[in-house]
């Protein structure tokens, strides 16, 4: 009796935290279309499922944009609230933020548009008074005691329901529906705190959570684990979609730095899925300004080749940052995780929100979220503008329209200067401390306002040498008096693309493209960012989610390092000289109780089998869990299968005698084709087939006999070897 005709549940599946099979995945889905393109022609009902098969991926792709859309709305808008209500409430109704408060209000005048009677500090709330010192340490107290709410909320729900809903969840990727839930809560209250993080990473692990839990709906993604990455890769554009408003760079996001395999059908898919996901956003209009950011800008002046210096100035100040803030949050992280400091999280999140809190308040630029802060500093100065940074002196008597002179900065400028090398200061110092603290924390809007921040004092300096030194030689050719020269808004924007700590060049260009909707300054763009990334890469490759990876201790195997050292496999294989023997099966003479105490009594994952343990002419190779789960379902569900039982793994066994226990035939749970190579393969192929093929283990033959095996965790741990790393020190979790 074949008890196995029927597919048994659970086999074919993987525990938590294993690393999938690519290979056998992509063999069952292309069984699984085989056979429904071979049915589509017996019937019409058979054609109409082979359809819906072909179109589910397009509507779980509609899904997930509107999915994530909504959320990201729902994200935005409930994070600008509260980010206000630190300073104060609406009296027109508490559900209103600081600016449409004052949208509302008959009061209001376009150079004080901020300030109207409905909205009301705590201050005048509390005492009834917004002047004086005493008020003043009023509004102090309260911006610090929200800021300490919202922070310790966020922990203690991550803490609680969701500890894997904490960091930026790009490099950890756990996609359950708690974590969506808590992501999503905590993300409005992380960002709400005032924390040196952004929202746009943790947008991407919403978005890719969305994918996961909506794959569960349609059976083609539920049962097939590449299918399901396949999906993930879309949702991770979508993600960034609606984290920058900029569908074209989520997708390049998601081929530069998420994805492990990337077919073209994929790459269709997660554009439509970033549309729609931006689609949405758009309608909702979280902004109020009818564009898919809040930092949108327009410049009008085109940039002059002399511009190319100060701009790779920036790309060299970005890759210095960048890797001086990799070598620091990675020696913090690791301090974290093997010092007392790692038991105490909440302790941890709510010290630094106090520092942050503390330092930020008297600073305008760094009370302002830091989307609001990019958004003031990629500001092209107008007439009309009121801010600090547009405080120059006007001598002029005519200007193109759209256009203003250079002018010498006034007061308010030179002060905001001093106030923004402030907050350069402290957000390069904050942000180490918390990137990877036990709440949802994205690094790109801090590392794009390090950047931001350093091109604006750069532009300014610029702007002012070109003012009053135009008779300069390098400026004399194409600045005259009372041109329009330099734009400081620009620079801010190129020292925001140069400071990847990513190392995403091409798609970090493009998203900052799709944000300005500039293709005329798309040659400054990459110039800084092509300089970051060599500076960087020249004091460390490693971009900052794969040191996490790394530091976590997951089997990721990078596919952007090259392997240089002429090993072979038999330098690498399991077992070595003085080990004991490989740990195999036979394929006609074991007994379920030999392989019950062979599966006690090790931890491997899988088995090879082989003809006979004097031949070892190898079989096929047969997964551990696979094993287990057909062995109880025979016992429970196959009469008179015992412990004495014989197991077969041959396509026919002989007739059994009688009085003696049934066998087992499990030759359907055999991997009959299991990646093998021999024992003198250089390692660089082994390690490039583990690479493309997204392998769990290869077998290493010799004349067809067995001779050992090697896993992912041996590949990596001889590249650590061959690195000059202890390879014992890599802890796989």
């Amino acid at each position: 009796m074949d008890f196995l005709e029927e597919p048994i549940p659970g086999v074919g599946t993987y525990d938590d935290f294993n690393t999938i099979d690519w290979v056998r995945e992509k063999s069952r889905d292309r069984d699984r279309h085989r056979e429904i393109t071979n049915k589509s022609k017996e019937s019409t009902w058979a054609l109409i499922h082979s359809v819906s098969d072909a179109f589910s991926g397009w509507l779980l792709m509609l899904l997930i944009g509107l999915l994530s859309g909504s959320l990201a709305g729902l994200i935005d808008i409930s994070a600008h609230w509260m980010t206000d209500l630190k300073e104060g409430i609406c009296t027109l109704g508490i559900w209103f933020n600081h600016e449409h408060c004052c949208w509302n209000s008959n009061h209001v005048t376009f150079e004080n548009r901020d300030k109207c009677p409905e909205w009301n500090s705590w201050s005048q709330l509390i005492i009834s008074t917004n002047e004086g010192a005493f008020a003043y340490i009023v509004n102090y107290f309260m911006y610090v005691l929200w800021a300490l709410l919202f922070a310790f909320l966020a922990v203690s729900l991550v803490k609680v329901f969701a500890p894997y809903a904490c960091g930026s969840g790009i490099p950890e990727g756990y996609l359950g529906k708690w974590t969506l839930m808590i992501k999503t809560i905590t993300l409005v209250l992380a960002v709400s705190s005032g924390l040196s993080l952004g929202k746009e990473g943790p947008l991407v692990h919403v978005a890719c959570c969305c994918g996961n839990i909506l794959c569960h709906c349609f059976n083609k993604y539920r049962k097939n684990e590449a299918k399901r990455r396949e999906v993930l890769s879309a949702a991770a554009a979508a993600g960034v979609s609606v984290a920058f408003g900029a569908p074209i760079g989520g997708v390049l996001f998601s081929l530069e730095e998420v994805s492990y395999y990337f077919p073209l059908k994929t790459l269709w898919r997660s554009f439509f899925a970033a549309l729609v996901a931006a689609f949405t956003l758009r309608s909702i209009n979280p902004f109020g300004n009818s564009r898919l950011v809040l930092f949108y800008v327009e410049f009008h002046t085109p940039w002059h080749l002399f511009e190319l210096v100060p701009f790779i100035l920036l790309g060299i100040f970005g890759g210095l940052w960048g890797a001086l803030f990799i070598r620091t949050n990675i020696a913090w992280c690791r301090k974290r995780k093997t010092t007392q400091l790692g038991k105490y999280p909440v302790v941890e999140v709510l010290v630094v929100t106090a520092i942050t809190a503390i330092l930020a308040f008297p600073n305008e630029y760094t009370r302002v979220s830091t989307s609001e802060l990019i958004s003031e500093l990629f500001n092209d100065c107008g007439l009309l503008d009121s801010s600090k940074l547009c405080d120059y002196e006007n001598r002029f008597n005519t200007s193109k329209a759209g256009e203003l002179p250079d002018r010498p900065a006034g007061v308010g400028v030179y002060s905001a200067m001093w106030q923004l090398a402030l907050t350069l200061i402290l957000k390069i110092v904050i942000t180490i401390f918390t990137f990877g603290m036990k709440i949802p924390s994205g690094l790109f809007i801090p590392s794009m306002a390090v950047g931001a921040i350093a091109g604006r004092l750069l532009g300014v300096g610029m702007e002012q040498l070109a003012y009053y030194h135009h008779d300069w030689a390098i400026f004399n050719s194409w600045c005259s008096q009372g041109a329009d020269c330099i734009t400081p808004g620009l620079y801010a924007m190129v020292g925001a693309a140069a400071c990847g700590v990513t190392r995403m060049t091409v798609s970090l260009v493009v998203i900052m493209f799709e944000l300005t909707g500039g293709l005329e300054y798309i040659v400054p763009l990459m110039a800084a960012a092509m300089t970051s990334k060599w500076v960087a890469d020249a004091l460390g490759r490693e971009g900052i989610y794969d040191a996490h990876i790394r530091l976590n201790g997951y089997p990721f195997l990078e596919a952007k390092e090259e392997f240089a050292h002429k090993t072979l496999a038999m330098d690498v294989m399991k077992p070595r000289r003085n080990d004991p023997l490989l740990t195999v099966l036979t394929q006609d003479s074991m007994t379920v109780e030999d392989v019950e105490t062979i599966i006690s009594e090790t931890t491997y994952s899988g088995f090879p089998v082989v003809v006979s343990r004097e031949s070892q002419r190898l079989v096929g190779f047969v997964l551990r869990r696979d094993l287990i789960i057909s062995i109880e379902n025979a016992r429970k569900k196959q009469d008179g299968v015992v412990s004495t039982s014989v197991i077969y793994f041959t396509e026919h066994s002989p007739p059994v005698p009688p009085y003696t226990p049934p066998t087992l035939k499990l030759r359907n749970i055999l991997d009959l084709s299991p990646f093998t190579v021999t024992d003198l393969t250089p390692m660089e192929i082994v390690v490039d087939i583990f690479r493309k093929l997204g392998l769990r283990q290869c077998l290493v033959t010799h004349n067809g006999r067995l001779l050992g095996i090697i896993t992912k965790k041996d590949v990596l741990k001889h590249i650590a070897q061959m690195a000059n790393q202890d390879p014992d020190s890599i802890l796989f979790n």
